[in-house]
């Protein structure tokens, strides 16, 4: 018969235990950080009224999908639109500004990533209304969002999600 070393045991259960600390110091700070929230994208200041639940929604919106939200609360926001270009046909109920843009209501986020990345000589976005289904409004979904790019008055298609 052969003989078993005994003493084996006691080594392997030794370094079994370093190396479940030695993981544990490495995988849990990137466990728990990616559980915590993440601003990548940036900050996004929303004007918005105070009761409009709609809006709210829209900035946990942002917020879930990567941008620190700033909220500003107003009674009438008409004034600003009219100040920045937003025509009344195009207005919705919130209005955000991020990096020098204007991002006119319930904008997806994966066209205010394309604003962010292309960097366009424009002044914002804009999807007029509140469609249904679109990012803080109930409902599905009824036809493909047209989000248009506002420069100098004029309009022309920015994106179609």
């Amino acid at each position: 018969m052969a003989k078993v070393n005994r003493k084996s045991k006691p080594k392997r259960k030794y370094w079994l235990s370093i190396l479940v600390v030695a993981l544990s110091v490495i995988i849990a700070p990137t466990i728990i950080q990616s559980s915590k929230p993440k601003n990548l994208l940036g900050e996004i200041t929303v004007y918005l009224t105070p009761n409009c639940g709609c809006c709210k929604l829209y900035t946990k919106y942002l917020e879930n999908r990567g941008f620190k939200v700033k909220i500003i609360e107003m009674e009438d926001l008409s004034q600003l639109k009219n100040e920045i270009g937003i025509p009344p046909t195009l207005q919705s109920c919130h209005t955000s500004f991020i990096n020098g843009y204007f991002i006119e209501g319930h904008v997806p986020v994966e066209a205010i990533i394309k604003l962010l990345n292309e960097k366009q000589n424009i002044a914002g976005i804009v999807l007029p209304g509140m469609p249904s289904g679109s990012p803080g409004m109930p409902g599905g979904k009824d036809e493909p969002f047209k989000i248009y790019a506002i420069k100098n008055g004029s309009l022309e298609i920015f994106m179609i999600i």
